[in-house]
Protein backbone atom coordinates (compact mmCIF):
# COMPACT_ATOMS: atom_id res chain seq x y z
CA UNK A 1 0.00 0.00 0.00
CA UNK A 2 1.29 3.38 -0.90
CA UNK A 3 1.15 6.07 2.17
CA UNK A 4 -0.94 9.01 1.59
CA UNK A 5 1.00 11.86 1.96
CA UNK A 6 0.62 15.51 2.38
CA UNK A 7 3.67 16.44 2.75
CA UNK A 8 7.31 14.35 2.65
CA UNK A 9 7.51 11.48 5.56
CA UNK A 10 10.50 11.04 7.04
CA UNK A 11 10.84 7.14 8.88
CA UNK A 12 14.54 7.03 11.43
CA UNK A 13 15.96 5.42 13.92
CA UNK A 14 18.76 6.44 15.94
CA UNK A 15 21.47 4.42 17.74
CA UNK A 16 23.04 5.97 21.06
CA UNK A 17 25.22 5.46 23.46
CA UNK A 18 22.79 5.09 26.55
CA UNK A 19 18.94 5.66 26.97
CA UNK A 20 19.39 9.13 29.42
CA UNK A 21 17.75 11.92 27.35
CA UNK A 22 20.61 14.42 29.21
CA UNK A 23 23.75 12.44 29.12
CA UNK A 24 23.93 9.87 26.30
CA UNK A 25 24.27 11.04 22.53
CA UNK A 26 23.71 9.95 19.52
CA UNK A 27 26.79 7.37 17.53
CA UNK A 28 24.07 6.08 14.33
CA UNK A 29 20.94 8.06 12.69
CA UNK A 30 19.68 6.44 9.78
CA UNK A 31 16.28 7.61 7.74
CA UNK A 32 13.84 7.01 5.16
CA UNK A 33 12.31 10.05 3.27
CA UNK A 34 9.50 9.49 1.15
CA UNK A 35 8.00 12.02 -1.14
CA UNK A 36 4.28 13.11 -1.79
CA UNK A 37 5.04 11.32 -5.29
CA UNK A 38 6.17 7.83 -3.47
CA UNK A 39 10.19 8.58 -4.23
CA UNK A 40 12.20 7.46 -1.51
CA UNK A 41 15.52 8.78 -0.21
CA UNK A 42 17.65 7.16 2.12
CA UNK A 43 20.48 8.57 4.61
CA UNK A 44 22.72 7.19 6.69
CA UNK A 45 25.21 8.34 9.52
CA UNK A 46 27.59 7.30 11.69
CA UNK A 47 28.61 9.86 14.42
CA UNK A 48 31.01 10.60 17.06
CA UNK A 49 29.49 10.94 20.37
CA UNK A 50 31.92 12.83 21.85
CA UNK A 51 32.20 10.37 24.54
CA UNK A 52 33.14 6.63 25.52
CA UNK A 53 30.54 4.34 23.74
CA UNK A 54 29.93 1.67 26.92
CA UNK A 55 31.32 -1.91 26.18
CA UNK A 56 27.97 -2.80 25.81
CA UNK A 57 26.69 -0.59 23.55
CA UNK A 58 29.18 -1.57 21.20
CA UNK A 59 28.42 -5.64 21.63
CA UNK A 60 24.59 -4.93 20.97
CA UNK A 61 24.97 -2.11 17.85
CA UNK A 62 28.58 -3.49 16.43
CA UNK A 63 29.43 0.23 16.16
CA UNK A 64 33.07 0.83 18.12
CA UNK A 65 34.77 3.55 20.00
CA UNK A 66 37.51 2.97 16.98
CA UNK A 67 35.36 3.12 14.79
CA UNK A 68 33.29 6.63 15.47
CA UNK A 69 37.08 8.55 16.11
CA UNK A 70 37.07 9.53 13.17
CA UNK A 71 32.94 10.81 12.27
CA UNK A 72 31.92 13.81 12.06
CA UNK A 73 30.21 15.18 15.21
CA UNK A 74 26.08 15.73 15.88
CA UNK A 75 26.79 20.01 15.96
CA UNK A 76 28.92 18.99 12.34
CA UNK A 77 25.98 17.56 10.99
CA UNK A 78 23.03 18.69 12.41
CA UNK A 79 22.47 21.71 10.11
CA UNK A 80 22.27 19.08 7.38
CA UNK A 81 19.86 16.64 9.51
CA UNK A 82 17.82 19.28 9.94
CA UNK A 83 17.70 20.37 6.35
CA UNK A 84 16.49 17.34 5.64
CA UNK A 85 13.97 16.37 8.36
CA UNK A 86 12.08 20.32 7.86
CA UNK A 87 8.75 20.79 6.14
CA UNK A 88 8.17 16.67 7.00
CA UNK A 89 6.10 14.18 9.11
CA UNK A 90 8.50 12.02 11.47
CA UNK A 91 7.64 8.02 12.02
CA UNK A 92 9.76 5.75 14.09
CA UNK A 93 9.62 2.82 16.54
CA UNK A 94 9.07 3.85 19.71
CA UNK A 95 9.94 7.10 18.62
CA UNK A 96 7.77 9.00 20.50
CA UNK A 97 8.86 8.25 24.16
CA UNK A 98 13.03 8.09 22.74
CA UNK A 99 14.15 8.69 19.31
CA UNK A 100 12.24 12.36 18.84
CA UNK A 101 13.22 13.55 22.58
CA UNK A 102 16.88 12.49 22.39
CA UNK A 103 17.34 14.05 18.30
CA UNK A 104 15.69 17.65 19.70
CA UNK A 105 18.35 17.56 22.63
CA UNK A 106 20.85 17.09 20.21
CA UNK A 107 19.59 19.47 17.96
CA UNK A 108 19.57 22.30 21.36
CA UNK A 109 22.93 21.10 22.05
CA UNK A 110 24.21 22.14 18.17
CA UNK A 111 22.08 25.41 18.71
CA UNK A 112 19.54 24.67 16.14
CA UNK A 113 16.04 25.15 17.38
CA UNK A 114 13.69 22.69 15.46
CA UNK A 115 10.50 23.00 15.95
CA UNK A 116 8.68 19.39 16.01
CA UNK A 117 5.45 21.13 16.86
CA UNK A 118 5.10 21.72 12.95
CA UNK A 119 5.48 18.32 12.67
CA UNK A 120 3.02 15.20 12.94
CA UNK A 121 4.75 12.63 14.77
CA UNK A 122 3.94 8.67 13.76
CA UNK A 123 5.04 6.58 16.29
CA UNK A 124 4.76 2.50 14.03
CA UNK A 125 5.62 0.98 17.78
CA UNK A 126 2.66 2.73 19.32
CA UNK A 127 0.04 1.48 16.57
CA UNK A 128 1.38 -1.83 17.34
CA UNK A 129 1.27 -2.16 20.51
CA UNK A 130 -2.32 -0.76 20.88
CA UNK A 131 -3.15 -3.38 17.87
CA UNK A 132 -0.97 -6.41 19.53
CA UNK A 133 1.31 -5.48 21.90
CA UNK A 134 4.81 -6.60 21.13
CA UNK A 135 8.29 -5.31 19.79
CA UNK A 136 9.59 -4.71 16.21
CA UNK A 137 10.75 -8.04 15.54
CA UNK A 138 7.37 -9.18 16.29
CA UNK A 139 5.63 -6.75 14.84
CA UNK A 140 8.20 -7.72 11.67
CA UNK A 141 6.50 -11.09 11.58
CA UNK A 142 3.34 -10.57 11.97
CA UNK A 143 3.06 -8.11 9.76
CA UNK A 144 5.63 -9.19 6.95
CA UNK A 145 5.08 -12.76 7.07
CA UNK A 146 9.19 -13.05 7.66
CA UNK A 147 11.50 -13.01 10.77
CA UNK A 148 13.34 -10.44 11.19
CA UNK A 149 16.70 -11.63 11.81
CA UNK A 150 16.43 -13.40 8.51
CA UNK A 151 16.38 -10.15 6.49
CA UNK A 152 18.43 -8.08 9.18
CA UNK A 153 21.23 -7.31 11.18
CA UNK A 154 20.18 -6.92 15.21
CA UNK A 155 20.37 -3.32 16.59
CA UNK A 156 21.76 -0.98 13.83
CA UNK A 157 19.44 2.13 12.81
CA UNK A 158 19.85 1.52 9.31
CA UNK A 159 17.95 -2.09 9.70
CA UNK A 160 15.98 -1.28 11.96
CA UNK A 161 14.44 1.72 10.19
CA UNK A 162 13.96 -0.50 7.08
CA UNK A 163 12.01 -2.46 8.93
CA UNK A 164 9.80 -0.12 10.84
CA UNK A 165 9.25 1.36 6.92
CA UNK A 166 8.04 -2.34 6.37
CA UNK A 167 5.74 -3.02 9.59
CA UNK A 168 4.21 0.21 8.77
CA UNK A 169 3.38 -0.26 5.22
CA UNK A 170 1.88 -3.97 6.80
CA UNK A 171 -0.11 -1.99 8.91
CA UNK A 172 -1.76 0.28 7.10
CA UNK A 173 -2.21 -3.16 4.45
CA UNK A 174 -3.76 -5.04 7.66
CA UNK A 175 -6.24 -2.60 9.24
CA UNK A 176 -8.32 -1.97 6.67
CA UNK A 177 -11.95 -2.67 6.73
CA UNK A 178 -11.68 -5.68 3.90
CA UNK A 179 -8.69 -7.20 5.42
CA UNK A 180 -10.60 -7.29 8.95
CA UNK A 181 -14.02 -8.57 7.45
CA UNK A 182 -11.61 -10.86 5.61
CA UNK A 183 -9.93 -12.18 8.41
CA UNK A 184 -12.82 -12.56 10.38
CA UNK A 185 -12.68 -9.87 12.73
CA UNK A 186 -14.96 -6.94 13.84
CA UNK A 187 -13.45 -3.95 11.73
CA UNK A 188 -14.93 -1.53 14.54
CA UNK A 189 -11.65 0.31 16.26
CA UNK A 190 -9.74 -1.95 14.39
CA UNK A 191 -9.16 -0.03 10.94
CA UNK A 192 -6.27 2.34 10.30
CA UNK A 193 -7.01 5.38 8.14
CA UNK A 194 -3.84 5.53 5.45
CA UNK A 195 -3.82 9.43 6.59
CA UNK A 196 -0.68 10.94 8.19
CA UNK A 197 -2.51 13.07 10.72
CA UNK A 198 -4.49 10.02 11.89
CA UNK A 199 -1.81 8.12 12.15
CA UNK A 200 -0.05 10.91 14.62
CA UNK A 201 -3.33 11.18 16.19
CA UNK A 202 -3.36 7.41 16.71
CA UNK A 203 0.44 7.22 18.05
CA UNK A 204 0.01 10.00 20.59
CA UNK A 205 0.19 8.29 23.91
CA UNK A 206 0.57 11.37 26.70
CA UNK A 207 -0.52 15.00 26.70
CA UNK A 208 2.80 15.97 27.74
CA UNK A 209 4.14 19.80 26.60
CA UNK A 210 7.60 18.73 26.52
CA UNK A 211 9.14 15.43 25.55
CA UNK A 212 10.29 14.12 28.93
CA UNK A 213 6.84 14.89 30.32
CA UNK A 214 7.95 17.55 33.05
CA UNK A 215 5.07 18.99 32.17
CA UNK A 216 1.59 18.14 30.37
CA UNK A 217 -1.52 19.81 29.17
CA UNK A 218 -4.62 19.71 31.92
CA UNK A 219 -7.99 21.17 31.97
CA UNK A 220 -7.74 23.28 34.91
CA UNK A 221 -11.19 25.80 36.40
CA UNK A 222 -12.54 24.83 32.25
CA UNK A 223 -9.73 26.09 30.65
CA UNK A 224 -6.69 23.97 29.15
CA UNK A 225 -3.37 24.80 30.54
CA UNK A 226 0.15 23.64 31.12
CA UNK A 227 0.66 22.11 34.42
CA UNK A 228 4.07 20.51 36.12
CA UNK A 229 3.92 17.21 36.26
CA UNK A 230 6.95 16.45 39.38
CA UNK A 231 7.92 18.09 42.16
CA UNK A 232 5.81 20.09 44.89
CA UNK A 233 3.77 22.11 42.35
CA UNK A 234 3.17 18.84 40.70
CA UNK A 235 -0.66 19.61 38.94
CA UNK A 236 -0.45 23.26 39.35
CA UNK A 237 -0.42 25.40 36.86
CA UNK A 238 3.39 26.78 35.22
CA UNK A 239 2.16 30.39 34.58
CA UNK A 240 1.18 30.49 38.55
CA UNK A 241 3.96 29.17 39.86
CA UNK A 242 5.93 31.20 37.53
CA UNK A 243 4.22 34.33 39.19
CA UNK A 244 4.36 32.92 42.22
CA UNK A 245 7.78 31.53 42.81
CA UNK A 246 10.06 32.70 39.83
CA UNK A 247 13.34 31.33 41.42
CA UNK A 248 11.25 28.16 40.66
CA UNK A 249 12.44 28.93 36.96
CA UNK A 250 15.82 29.63 37.49
CA UNK A 251 16.11 26.25 39.67
CA UNK A 252 14.94 24.09 36.53
CA UNK A 253 17.38 25.81 34.14
CA UNK A 254 20.25 25.39 36.38
CA UNK A 255 19.02 21.74 37.04
CA UNK A 256 19.71 18.50 35.38
CA UNK A 257 16.94 18.62 33.10
CA UNK A 258 16.52 18.31 29.45
CA UNK A 259 17.75 21.56 27.27
CA UNK A 260 13.93 20.04 25.75
CA UNK A 261 12.45 20.90 28.99
CA UNK A 262 13.95 24.06 29.98
CA UNK A 263 13.32 25.20 26.29
CA UNK A 264 9.44 25.00 27.05
CA UNK A 265 9.57 26.12 30.27
CA UNK A 266 11.00 29.45 28.62
CA UNK A 267 8.46 29.73 26.01
CA UNK A 268 5.42 29.48 28.31
CA UNK A 269 7.23 32.08 31.00
CA UNK A 270 8.24 34.23 27.80
CA UNK A 271 4.29 34.29 26.57
CA UNK A 272 2.78 35.03 30.52
CA UNK A 273 5.88 37.52 31.18
CA UNK A 274 7.22 38.82 28.11
CA UNK A 275 10.72 38.58 29.74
Amino acid sequence: MKLNLQKPLVIFDLETTGLDLVKDRIIQISYIKVSVDGTEVRGNYIINPEKQIPQEVEQLTGITNEQVKDKPTFRQLAGEIAQTFAGSDIAGFNSNHFDVPLLAEEFLRAGIDFDFGKCRLIDAQTIFHKMERRNLAAAYKFYCGRRMEDDFEAHRADQDTEATYRVLMGELDRYTEEKQRELGEDPKDRVLQNDVQCLADFSKVNDNVDFAGRMVWATVNGQRTEVFNFGKYKGMPVAHVLRTDPGYYSWILGGDFTYNTKQALTRIRLRETGK
